[in-house]
């Protein structure tokens, strides 16, 4: 019985949610400091107008990241599915179109990116006294999108095949470089925005080198075969609509992120700022459980292939009460820490109390974010896409864009933050809801609706 086969039946609940998703939490806690370092370095040069350009075109990040995760889940539920199948021409086809894929995606990007630059920096809330900054630091990412989409994607799928501490080595490297390319790009050259995305895009080719060498010298089930994606390319529309949800997630989250950026650049350049540095506190308690939650969707995947209800069900259990403690933990730490956090980022006065008065509000749905991304990785799983999708809608589509406006223009910059907050607690309500929904549903289909 190989790693992948033990971790997936032979383990306890317990030790299997723990090798599946410790990698996991390590590899998001490695992004989140991949997402915070250009900030942190940009931060010590004192200029509130570049602070403010990373995060105007942070959606933009987001965007090209939420790419590679809608490649990277959809691939990673399909090969756990077909693992469990017993499918191994299936794992390698699906792979190597997620590699193809990206590559291709990414290609469109740039273009796109290059071509639009202009009018997607005015709709993503740039002014004058950032717009260069904002502009360069833009062209940059675009140029690496390619490659960017490729890391994330392809390091998503390693753990389908249980290879998830190889997995988190290559968002290791990944990050490693990014944090120690930034100082001598941002500070010692003297590049500021413009050395931060640099140092970026370098970042993820080191993780990518690291991959390509894990599937071509290590005996793995994955393969970066161009013949084999040509060979059936309507396989890459698969992975697309079973990884669509985490896709609209995040994509609505950038959307979401320009819209608010919108609505504050009407009170200043600082507001933006503060914002800025209080979403990457915000950003920490929700990519954790999101971690936590995507490490486990390989192991409820393969359950649900092979019809270990019990088994489904004990791993649904102890996830929400993994996922509550770890909210509820995380959201103490950065309440009571939230000078320090945005400290971290903001050297001005008034961003700076602004920041910290936007982390106190933020992280009071912390520790319900757990429930709403496990409704998505649960749904993504069972294969029923477009509930999936629809609940990934909620939370920064159906509910926060409305309420963006609505509270912005009743409560001003304080309206803009309860809105993310009322918005968090509402879908992660609808979204046990419907989780609860089709456990039910999955009950009758397999033919133990006692089970519940």
């Amino acid at each position: 019985m190989n790693r992948q086969e033990k971790i997936f039946q032979e383990y306890t609940v317990w030790h299997s949610i723990a090798a599946m998703a410790l990698p996991a939490m390590v590899s998001m806690v490695v992004m989140i400091l991949y997402n915070m370092t250009d900030m942190f370095f940009v931060g010590l040069l004192g200029d509130t107008a570049q602070i403010a350009a990373v995060s105007v075109v942070g959606p933009v990040f987001s965007l090209i990241m939420a790419v590679g995760s809608m490649l990277g889940s959809g691939g990673c539920a399909l090969i756990a599915r077909t693992l469990g199948a017993q499918n191994g021409d299936g794992v390698k086809q699906y792979s190597s179109v997620c590699c193809w894929g990206a590559l291709a995606i990414g290609l469109v990007f740039t273009g796109a990116l290059l071509l639009f630059r202009g009018p997607l920096l005015r709709f993503l809330g740039a002014n004058e006294e950032m717009w260069q900054d904002a502009q360069t630091y833009l062209t940059i990412l675009a140029v690496g999108a390619p490659i960017m989409i490729f890391a994330s994607a392809y390091g998503m799928l390693l753990r389908a095949e249980g290879a998830v501490r190889e997995g988190m080595v290559a968002n290791l490297l990944a990050t490693a470089g990014n944090m120690l390319l930034d100082p001598l790009f941002i500070l010692a050259l003297g590049m500021g925005v413009g050395g931060a995305a640099v140092a970026t895009v370098l970042g993820n080719c080191i993780g990518s080198v690291y991959l390509v060498r894990y599937v071509r010298r290590r005996k793995s089930n994955l393969s970066l075969s161009l013949r084999m994606a040509l060979a059936r390319p309507a396989a890459l529309g698969e992975v697309i609509f079973i990884g669509l949800p985490n896709a609209v997630s995040t994509a609505l989250s950038s959307f979401a992120s320009a819209l608010a950026n919108q609505l504050l650049v009407q009170y200043g350049t600082n507001a933006v700022a503060a914002m800025a540095a209080a979403s990457k506190t915000t950003m920490v308690i929700g990519m954790i459980q999101m971690g936590l939650c995507m490490g486990v969707q390989p192991l409820l995947a393969y359950h649900y292939g092979a019809r270990d209800l019990p088994r489904l069900r004990e791993t649904l259990l102890k996830l929400v009460l993994l996922t509550v403690l770890t909210g509820g933990a995380l959201t103490a730490i950065c309440m009571v820490n939230s000078g320090g956090i945005v400290g971290l980022f903001l050297q001005e006065a008034e961003p700076l109390a602004l920041g910290q008065q936007m982390v106190r509000l933020l992280v009071i749905s912390g520790p319900f974010l757990g429930l709403f991304y496990i409704g998505s990785n649960f749904l993504q799983a069972s294969g029923n896409a477009p509930l999936a999708t629809f609940v990934s809608l909620l939370r920064q589509g159906l509910f926060l864009v409305p309420l963006l406006y609505l509270m912005n223009h009743f409560f001003g910059v304080t309206g803009n933050i309860w809105a993310h907050v009322i918005a968090d607690i509402a879908s992660a309500a609808v979204s046990v809801a419907l989780t609860l929904w089709q456990y039910r549903r999955l009950c009758t289909t397999i033919g133990r609706p006692d089970a519940l």
